[in-house]
C-alpha cells in the first residue's frame, strides 16, 4: 500500500515535470522575443530581426562634396578618402590602399601574368559612355555576383546581407556609365582581345572582354591619380589570371598618362591581401578622430587582415 503511493505520487510529479516542459518548449518557439532574448542565433527567431553583419564596408568616416575641382579631391584621397556609388559626392574615407608611380616596377610575376594576356589591349572611353547599352550593365551584375557567390562560400564571416549589398545591380551601373550628375566616376577603360585567327578586311578582329569603372584626375601632376575602381569581365572567355592583368594593364595606362598614384580601393578583408603585391604600395592607417598616416609595411597590413577574418 505504501510503495503503491509512493509510485502514484511520483507518476504525479512525472506527468507534471512532462507538462511543464511541453507548454515551456511551445511557449518558447511561439514567442519569438524569448528565443531572441536568450540568445538564440537564429535569425528569424525575431521578426526583422538582422544577423550579425560583420565585414560590413570599413570607413571611419563619410563626408559629401561639392567642390569636384582636381585639387580638392585629390587633397582628399591624399586623406584617406575615396569616392563610392552612394551618390555623388559620396566619399569614405577607408583603408585606402594606392601605388606610388614613382616607385612601381614590373615583378617577374607581372611580367608572368603580362605574358598571359599579351593580346589584350587597353582603350580609354569617358564617362558618360557614349557606347553605352544594356549587356554592358548585364555583364557586370552578372561578373559581381558570380563574384561575391564566391567569395561567400570562401569566408563564412560575410553575412547574406553584406553579400547583397556587395553585388552591382544592372540599374545601378547605368546609372554611374550615363548620367553625371549622381556618378562620381570619369573614366573607364576598356579590355579587348585580337582574334588573330578570325579577320576582317585583312585586319584581326576583336572580342570585347571586359570593363574598368574609374575615377581618374589629371592636375595637379604631384597627385595626379587614377582610382580603378569596379573591374568586370567574360568569366568564361577572359584567360586565367584576368583580373590582375587588367590592374597591371590599368598601371601601365596610368604611368602613360603621367599619374602619380594608382588607387586600388581598400583592404578589408584577408581575399583583399592580392592589392598588396605591387612595389610602390601605400594603405592609410587612419580611424575616427585621427588624421591618418600612409604606411608602407605590408606585413602589418597583412595582420590586419588576418584579424579581420
Amino acid at each position: 500500500m505504501i510503495a503503491s503511493c509512493i509510485s502514484n505520487k511520483r507518476w504525479k510529479r512525472e506527468t507534471a515535470s512532462r507538462r511543464f516542459f511541453f507548454y515551456f518548449f511551445i511557449f518558447f518557439e511561439k514567442i519569438p522575443f524569448v528565443r531572441y532574448s536568450v540568445g538564440m542565433s537564429d535569425t528569424l527567431s525575431k521578426p526583422n530581426h538582422k544577423p550579425e553583419q560583420r565585414h560590413q564596408y570599413l570607413h571611419w568616416d563619410e563626408k559629401t562634396i561639392t567642390d569636384f575641382s582636381s585639387d580638392a579631391v585629390a587633397s582628399l584621397y591624399d586623406r584617406g578618402y575615396v569616392f563610392t556609388r552612394k551618390g555623388k559626392g559620396v566619399m569614405h574615407q577607408t583603408r585606402s590602399v594606392r601605388i606610388d608611380l614613382s616607385k612601381f616596377e614590373l615583378s617577374s610575376e607581372n611580367r608572368r601574368i603580362l605574358k598571359k594576356i599579351f593580346d589584350i589591349e587597353i582603350t580609354h572611353e569617358n564617362i558618360p559612355y557614349r557606347d553605352y547599352s544594356w549587356p554592358v550593365a548585364k555583364l557586370a551584375k552578372d561578373f559581381y555576383s558570380v563574384k561575391f557567390d564566391r567569395l561567400k562560400s570562401s569566408d563564412t564571416a560575410i553575412t547574406v546581407v553584406t553579400h547583397k549589398k556587395a553585388i552591382m545591380g544592372a540599374a545601378k551601373v547605368k546609372e554611374i556609365l550615363t548620367d553625371a550628375t549622381k556618378s562620381n566616376f570619369n573614366s573607364l577603360l576598356v579590355y579587348d582581345q585580337k582574334r588573330t585567327k578570325k579577320v576582317f578586311a585583312g585586319q584581326p578582329m576583336t572580342e570585347r572582354l571586359g570593363y574598368a569603372i574609374c575615377y581618374e584626375n589629371t592636375s595637379p601632376l604631384d597627385a595626379s591619380l587614377l582610382h580603378y575602381c569596379y573591374p568586370f569581365y567574360e568569366l568564361d572567355k577572359s584567360p586565367k589570371d584576368m583580373g590582375l592583368g587588367m590592374i597591371i594593364r590599368a598601371i601601365e595606362y596610368a604611368k602613360t598618362t603621367h599619374k602619380r598614384y594608382v588607387y586600388l580601393g581598400s583592404l578589408q578583408r584577408p581575399s583583399d591581401v592580392y592589392k598588396l603585391q605591387f612595389s610602390g604600395i601605400e594603405w592609410f592607417d587612419g580611424d575616427i578622430g585621427k588624421n591618418g598616416t600612409w604606411q608602407t609595411d605590408i606585413e602589418a597590413a597583412k595582420e590586419i587582415l588576418k584579424k579581420n577574418s
